[in-house]
């Protein structure tokens, strides 16, 4: 409910412009990417009880407290604006956008306990078990993510942005309530939660009483404490330092460190190639959503569409638990990136099937500018299959959303010309078609990368791994707005469909890599 209600509260804080959406997203983007390995540290270092209670207790914390800013603003805005001149308006606005990135990065820490190590221990280490929760979760949030924002949509577009903001308050309340009961509950329930890898504190102890008794420390277990506590020496020698230069250091060192760890990783291949996938257009989100809009597609149908997406995204948590049974992880992935790649090759032709609006000379303004100046040339025939707005044909992919009903993750548009419809719809059919059916393969890819990380990263590095992970998926996502925003054009879009798929391609290239090393090392040691 709240990261969609967040982006509607502030473009309407901010004079129906997305500008405020754009600095969230990017506030949220560079937050996670900076603090994500330091994010999984944390949960490395202290008892999973308190980490998922501290998280959760932030999280909606920072939810309610931003909930009851955005209900001040809203209620007095005009009053608000006076303020230093507007300068306190500004004020406002920069503490909704901390507070709401701070439950985000409450919100990144709790999924990584919860779904990166509590479920891992929970199922018992068991694989079978371990594939089910994993399917089970995402099909809970695959449905959350349509419900959700359906009823904080519907509630702000019947009542207002205040009652949506008190609904969104009065459920974090409750919701915080019940979920610290159940985490409590399954903390109880499964023993071996309480019990976490030791810390260098307790490798220092259990070293000091080996060397007091005369032995030498062998094995694996012994290079690890040795090797640690080199590093707990190094941590020693900045003690000298001011505090602020010591913190800063610290926290420097413990990014690299973390970096370092999931660049050892034998998954590291896997997880970048999952983090490659982020940097698409090719998904329902708002670019893809006002692509569809200036193709002529109504509000409606964009949400029946999103309805069917939900269904095969569900589709694709079936097939992970069915696949992995019978032909085993490593293989699921190679199959669900075929699938994937496949299906998205529906997209590349969208570009070049009738209807599409794609005119490469956009990108050229040089040597097209003679022909383009003609009022016969080739940019104006290709742009008259661009569906017409009152703007005009350049219409950047975000239309002006003066008249937009909120009533579930994507926009839907009331404003629609009527009577007009552009030359072809194959195009854009094939466009969904393939964005719809990519989504099996999509998420029972992303099924097993996760599950990959599950079994693979240490329990002790589990956090760290999970949290510089997270950061590479903000950081890929950051690309695909950057993209957007260097070819903002719906005739642009078309190049933005191939690059997706050319960044898709590399991600599954390197999982490819992965699956060959990992079946070779299986063959060698067999």
């Amino acid at each position: 409910m709240w990261h969609f209600a967040i982006s509607v509260f502030l473009i309407e804080l901010y004079g129906r412009n997305l500008l405020l959406t754009a600095v969230f997203g990017l506030v949220l983007a560079g937050s996670v990417l900076l603090l994500g390995a330091l994010i999984g540290d944390w949960v490395d270092r202290n008892p999973r009880n308190k980490v998922a209670h501290a998280s959760l207790f932030i999280q909606n914390t920072s939810v309610t407290v931003c909930s009851i800013v955005l209900m001040l603003v809203f209620s007095y805005k005009e009053q608000i604006e006076l303020i230093w001149d507007g300068w306190f308006t500004v004020v406002c606005y920069t503490v909704v956008i901390i507070l709401a990135d701070v439950a985000n990065l409450a919100s990144t820490a709790l999924t990584i306990a919860i779904q990166r190590d509590w479920i891992v221990v929970i199922t018992g280490y068991n694989r079978g078990h371990l594939a089910g929760m994993n399917a089970t979760m995402r099909r809970i949030d695959q449905v959350t993510n349509i419900l959700a924002p359906l009823a904080v949509g519907q509630v702000m577009t019947l009542a207002s942005n205040v009652v949506g903001c008190g609904f969104i308050l009065a459920w974090n309340l409750f919701s915080l309530i019940v979920e610290f009961f159940f985490l409590s509950r399954v903390y109880r329930i499964v023993p071996a939660l309480s019990v976490k890898p030791p810390t260098v504190e307790g490798d220092q102890e259990y070293l000091a009483r080996t060397e007091r008794r005369g032995l030498q420390g062998t094995g694996v277990f012994s290079q690890l404490i040795l090797m640690k506590k080199k590093n707990y020496m190094h941590l020693k020698e900045i003690t000298n330092l001011p505090l602020c230069f010591q913190r800063f250091r610290w926290l420097l060192r413990t990014c690299m460190d973390g970096w370092r760890a999931y660049y050892r990783q034998p998954v590291f291949l896997a997880g970048l190639g999952l983090a490659f996938l982020y940097t698409t257009v090719l998904g329902f989100d708002c670019i893809t959503t006002g692509y569809a809009y200036t193709q002529g597609i109504s509000g409606s149908l964009l949400s029946l569409l999103m309805g069917v997406s939900a269904i095969t995204g569900l589709m694709g948590t079936v097939m992970f638990t069915r696949l992995r049974k019978s032909v085993g992880l490593v293989n699921t992935g190679i199959i669900s990136s075929c699938l994937h790649l496949g299906c998205l090759l529906l997209c590349v032709c969208s570009v070049f099937a009738p209807g599409s609006p794609i005119d490469l000379s956009l990108l050229m303004p040089y040597f097209s500018s003679g022909s383009s100046a003609e009022p016969g040339g080739m940019a104006s025939k290709r742009q008259k299959h661009t569906f017409p707005l009152s703007g005009g044909s350049n219409q950047p992919l975000l239309p002006d959303r003066s008249s937009i009903h909120w009533t579930n993750n994507t926009v839907l548009f009331d404003n629609v010309p009527s009577g007009t419809a552009p030359d072809s719809y194959i195009s854009i059919i094939l466009l969904f078609l393939g964005v719809i059916t990519a989504r099996i393969g999509l998420w029972c890819f992303d099924l097993t990368v996760t599950q990959l990380l599950q079994e693979t990263i240490c329990e002790s590095e589990r956090g760290v791994v999970n949290g510089v992970q997270s950061s590479m998926n903000y950081l890929m996502d950051l690309l695909h707005f950057i993209m957007v925003i260097s070819a903002p054009q719906p005739q642009h879009f078309g190049i933005l469909v191939i690059i997706s798929v050319i960044f898709i391609t590399t991600g599954h290239s390197m999982y490819f890599l992965y699956a060959h090393r990992a079946k070779r090392k299986h063959r060698l040691e067999t």
